[in-house]
């Protein structure tokens, strides 16, 4: 075995008659009571054997099987906590989407930063999994929504020089106790403990290691226990499977899941954990896409779902040659298992996305482009194809709210709302699609090649087409197709980590190391813009200079705040502070000139820029209070950034922001500021604040710490550490300027408050009132007269057009000067007509309307050319336009029916003209 072989003999295992063996089939090694046993239990090396016989005392349902776990380990002296989002990146900036439970508490808690909200901890947590999409439906055991079921112990290392360094100490319990409360489990549900079999299989991720164990029971995996205690290091003495190494932790954590939706399909002995799980929606579903099956095909489809833990798209070599395995096993046809088999895998697909739908949506990701929300629009657009191909015709906001409904969710009229606006949005995607799909499937008949995997993904990525809408129109056109069997795991493989956020790559500066952190004095006083310090240290840059003083009242940018700028005074200089940064604790104020190292500053911030970056920042809370108000509390801070003269806020929304908003946000806003409330700050434990106000709190961004610097406007609570009013009268107004998309899902609020907004009200007031001027009417009345001559241009407009197409159609009919030639069996009509383009083309076309070929040049605006020929006349008109333009030194083109060209030479356009009926006969001769 490894290194870690040593880490798996158990005093538990030992002392509960347990052996250790190697699996023949696979070579795993696994712990069993059964010294008889053989194999680790797994599929491919066994079957499932609970369907029809789970060994439970009974059967669960979710909700049932949920409170036999949390209870239990209540019962053995663990807190039980409430889940987190679906959406990890609500409370960390390294992931999008909740994979695990341990995702709660990682990075802060896992490191030793912050404490556990309880130790030890049970939870159940709901999670998704992208990586299984492909899976899902057709394994019979993979959901991309589960909850994992857990128990969680944060130990820390009793030997350690310095053990305050840590916000947990001591062993809460470890590898032995885990092993034996999940026998206690396994127990406590009637199972007989001689089947449950420990196989090991040492973990890794995320730059930590450990050994593990999954659990299994008569063929299905019920349980991971993790026991996370070593991290990445190239001098470690451990080498694990991905190849790197690993040193032991000053912490190490007990880290186990344990799949509720598994148990709940054990418990039941269901073909499938579908029809445990979704039990009633895939009834509603195969009733609604006319799904039947006869005795024998019942029966079939239960004998290979015994077999379905064979069927996994990450291991085996692909779908088909697993599925005809299976069928090779049943002694039936693989394409009578097929018929059979896929409509039930598009329905048990369509209920587990549903569920995935309803979490996401329920828990506020905004569909869009980027991040979680392009996740969540991926998800949904498979689902809305997926039940176009099976025939369920319900509508996708009424199955997502099915789901909805049993988790429980308040916002179901938003989740309903945004499935509706994003299947519409999918079926104009797919109409402008569909045309790139024919262009690249005539560009590959023609070389033969399939389209590749790459040009597919793009496909889907820019235009929402799934890769069986691109083999069907590439087939028309004579071109293949190659979809891989992981097609939509690789599209969520671009998509499920955040974008790195943009950071500087300067490395810190040495010279700051030694510098004690700088005492920030501005949220003692927020109000203060005068303090005195000592001057620690003085840098030189290329451009002036960084001055550290122990203490400090101007606010370092941050939170989309900009920095504080002003004076910096001794008895003898005074300097410019032009900006500040911080810099690992050092507050570093860059200023035009030095002052002298130790010497007493007397600091003066720009009291008129502090009092309106202030006013903008807690006007920023308000806006997006009112938002929420508005539009929804899935309504989320995508960025911010606040400013003297105007702020802006970027809002996660599925729709456009209308005028009726804009107005309704503004009042609600207001009437805030009128209330003139009090806005106060304090500093509680993270666990606390983030139990008592949620994970909304971090719109501004996720802050580290035990402690937590929250502010409090009237009901809406934001960690947040810029710098506020005092009470919201302090803001004078709110005025939102400017509303604008940025990108799919996310829409931009540009306001101004204070003196700002005034400004800015009286700009919009002074152009009001120049157009008034200017139209000669009151300021009331500029919309309508606005309207009435905008109206009567366009009018004007169209009479002008409609007399061009008039004067057109009078030369066609013989009003021109132009000359006739027979061109074949055609007559091409030659003519000069010195008008503009717009004239020129109305001509051309009356002309070819009435069966004509026409060559028309004008010399108003250099030598120009229009030609147009009717239908079935061998006459390219790209070809013509291109030789008459060259005689006047230019050029021009373009279809074979309409073309236009021209050159600077008008001199030499009659010629040109008086050589057009020879060009026309060459290329049709040619």
């Amino acid at each position: 075995m490894s290194q870690l072989e040593e880490e798996y003999r158990l005093e538990y295992f030992e002392t509960e008659g347990f052996v250790r063996k190697e699996c023949p089939s696979c070579g795993a090694h696994f712990w069993t009571r059964d010294h008889e046993r053989e194999t680790c239990g797994e599929p491919p090396c066994e079957e499932y054997d609970f369907i029809e016989n789970p060994g439970f005392d009974e059967a669960y349902n979710l909700s049932e099987m949920r409170e036999q776990f949390l209870s239990f380990f209540e019962a053995h002296d663990h807190e039980r906590i409430d889940p987190y989002p679906v959406a990890a990146n609500r409370w960390r900036d390294d992931v999008l989407l909740t994979q695990a439970s341990i995702y709660d508490f990682q990075p802060l808690v896992t490191s030793g930063e912050t404490p556990p909200p309880a130790n030890p901890l049970t939870v159940s947590q709901p999670c998704i999994r992208m990586q299984d999409i492909d899976n899902v439906g057709k394994t019979g055991r993979h959901t991309m929504a589960f909850e994992m079921m857990a128990h969680h112990a944060f130990n820390a290392r009793e030997d350690l020089d310095d053990p305050e360094q840590y916000a947990y100490q001591g062993e809460v319990y470890w590898k032995d106790r885990t092993v034996e409360l999940c026998d206690e489990f396994f127990d406590s549900m009637g199972v007989d403990l001689e089947e449950v079999i420990y196989i090991e299989d040492p973990w890794v991720g995320g730059g930590n290691a450990g050994p593990a164990i999954e659990v299994i029971y008569r063929g299905v995996e019920l349980a991971t226990l993790v026991f996370m205690s070593m991290e990445q290091d190239t001098e470690g003495e451990y080498e694990m499977k991905d190849g790197n190494r690993y040193t032991p932790m000053d912490t190490y954590i007990v880290d186990t899941g344990y799949g509720l939706e598994r148990w709940t399909w054990v418990s039941q002995g269901t073909p499938t954990v579908y029809e445990a799980v979704y039990p009633d929606m895939i009834e509603f579903l195969k009733d609604n896409a006319g799904i039947e099956h006869t005795e024998d095909e019942e029966a079939l489809i239960h004998r290979a779902a015994k077999l379905a833990g064979h069927m996994d798209i990450d291991e085996a070599e692909d779908m088909e040659t697993a599925r005809g395995e299976i069928a090779t096993e049943l002694a039936v046809d693989a394409a009578e298992l097929e018929s059979l088999m896929e409509p039930l895998e598009d329905i048990y697909a369509i209920a587990d996305h549903c569920r995935t739908l309803a979490y996401m949506l329920g828990d506020g990701i905004v569909p869009s482009n980027v991040g979680t929300g392009y996740l969540a629009r991926m998800v949904l657009r498979r689902t809305k194809r997926l039940c176009d191909t099976v025939g369920v015709d319900a509508p996708l906001d009424e199955l997502v709210d099915m789901q909805a409904d049993r988790l429980e969710y308040e916002n179901r009229d938003t989740i309903r709302d945004i499935v509706r606006t994003e299947v519409e949005k999918y079926r104009e995607t797919l109409e402008r699609g569909s045309r790139r799909v024919e262009s690249l499937a005539e560009e590959h008949a023609e070389t033969g090649e399939p389209i590749p995997t790459d040009e597919l993904i793009e496909l889907y990525d820019s235009h929402g087409l799934q890769p069986d809408m691109v083999e069907e129109i590439a087939a028309e056109a004579g071109a293949d197709v190659d979809v891989p069997d992981d097609f939509y795991s690789l599209v969520a493989e671009r998509h499920d980590t955040p974008e790195a956020a943009e950071k500087t790559t300067d490395e810190t500066d040495e010279r700051f190391a030694d510098l004690p952190e700088t005492e920030t004095l501005y949220y003692d006083d927020q109000q203060r813009t005068q303090f005195e310090a000592v001057v620690l240290d003085v840098f030189e840059r290329e451009s002036g200079y960084d001055i550290v003083l122990d203490q400090t009242m101007f606010y370092p940018e941050g939170g989309g705040q900009p920095a504080d700028t002003g004076t910096l005074s001794t008895d003898d200089a005074t300097v410019e502070v032009r900006d500040v940064q911080r810099e690992d604790g050092v507050i570093l104020h860059r200023t035009d000139d030095k002052l002298g190292k130790g010497e007493f500053v007397n600091g003066q911030l720009d009291a008129t820029r502090r009092r309106q970056l202030m006013r903008h920042h807690t006007a920023t809370h308000i806006v997006i209070h009112a938002a929420r108000q508005v539009l929804g509390e899935h309504v989320r801070q995508a960025g911010a950034q606040k400013g003297v003269d105007s702020s802006r806020i970027d809002l996660r929304h599925y729709d456009r922001i209308s005028r009726e908003d804009v107005k309704t946000i503004e009042r609600v806003a207001n009437d805030l500021v009128m209330e003139n409330t009090s806005v106060s700050q304090e500093w509680p434990d993270r666990h606390d604040a983030e139990s008592d106000h949620g994970f909304d709190l971090y719109q501004g961004g996720i802050p580290p710490g035990e402690q937590i610097r929250l502010i409090h406007v009237a009901d809406d609570v934001q960690a947040c550490g810029g710098t506020h009013v005092n009470r919201t009268g302090d803001i004078g107004s709110i005025k939102i300027l400017t509303t604008e998309r940025v990108q799919d899902g996310v829409e931009r609020i540009t306001f101004a408050a204070g003196d700002a907004a005034l400004e800015s009200t009286q700009e919009n007031e002074d152009a009001l009132y120049e157009a008034a001027e200017i139209l000669d009417v009151s300021p009331e009345e500029v919309p309508d007269t606005a309207e009435r001559f905008f109206e009567e241009w366009k009018a004007r407009g169209k009479q002008i057009e409609d007399l061009t197409e008039e004067l057109a159609a009078a030369r066609a009919g013989g009003g021109g000067s132009g000359e006739e030639y027979d061109v074949g069996e055609t007559t091409a009509i030659v003519d000069r007509l010195d008008a503009d383009m717009d004239e020129l083309r109305a001509t051309a076309s009356a002309i070819v309307d009435e069966g004509s070929i026409a060559v028309l040049g004008s010399g108003e605006s250099g030598a120009t050319f229009v030609v147009a020929v009717p239908d079935d006349v061998g006459v390219n008109a790209g070809e013509v336009v291109g030789e008459l333009a060259a005689r006047v030194g230019g050029g021009g083109g373009g279809p074979p029916d309409f073309a236009q060209g021209g050159g600077p030479n008008t001199e030499d356009l009659d010629d040109a003209l008086a050589d057009a009926p020879d060009v026309l006969r060459q290329v049709l001769d040619a």
